[in-house]
């Protein structure tokens, strides 16, 4: 596919619309937009833990998925003719990485607190914003979109991971004490 942009200003969303990949105009607070909207924004999270992560091969990969469901997003009833975007092999390769990760942690024995190292905090960042666009993916109650919701729920697991990762396998991790807000417990 080859993508080709002679134009970045197009005046075409003053209105307070934009377009879908048909051509279609909506409002861009319509809940397809939404949900565009939160996946550039996971996009965009899980590159800020990327410069943080660079060795961590999966998240370009990643972020040309989310591309793909970007794709898929646009079309006024989900994916095209095709089929979507992300099959089932996708989610299986993000459950492999996943576990490719968690094999090497310790057993959670707390709740974890987002931080630690700048790495963990950046990839809780982009965990939080992919649940959000999570969330909103499922709002359009598009069957079409099936394996995208899969794809986003297990990517959140994966960050989590990544972020236990980057905190030297959980060595790290800052993790929850109820009522720790108290003087007396500090």
């Amino acid at each position: 596919m080859t993508v080709r942009i002679d134009r970045v200003v197009t005046r075409g969303g003053d209105g307070g619309q934009t377009s879908l990949g048909d051509g279609t105009r909506v409002s861009k607070h319509d809940a397809r937009i939404e949900a565009i909207g939160a996946v550039d924004e996971l996009n965009a999270a899980i590159g800020f833990a990327r410069v943080a992560l660079p060795e961590i091969a999966t998240l370009p990969r990643v972020q040309d998925a989310l591309f793909d469901l970007g794709a898929d997003l646009c079309q006024p009833h989900g994916a095209t003719a095709r089929g979507p975007s992300l099959p089932p092999e996708a989610t299986l390769w993000l459950d492999n990485e996943t576990e490719a990760l968690r094999v090497r942690q310790k057993a959670l024995t707390s709740f974890v607190l987002p931080g630690g190292s700048e790495a963990a905090a950046r990839a809780h960042l982009a965990r939080t914003v992919a649940r959000r666009a999570e969330r909103r993916v499922v709002a359009l109650q598009d069957p079409a979109l099936t394996e995208a919701v899969r794809f986003l729920n297990r990517l959140s697991d994966f960050l989590f991971v990544l972020s236990r990762h980057a905190n030297r396998d959980g060595e790290d991790d800052l993790l929850w004490r109820p009522g720790g807000w108290r003087p007396e417990t500090r």
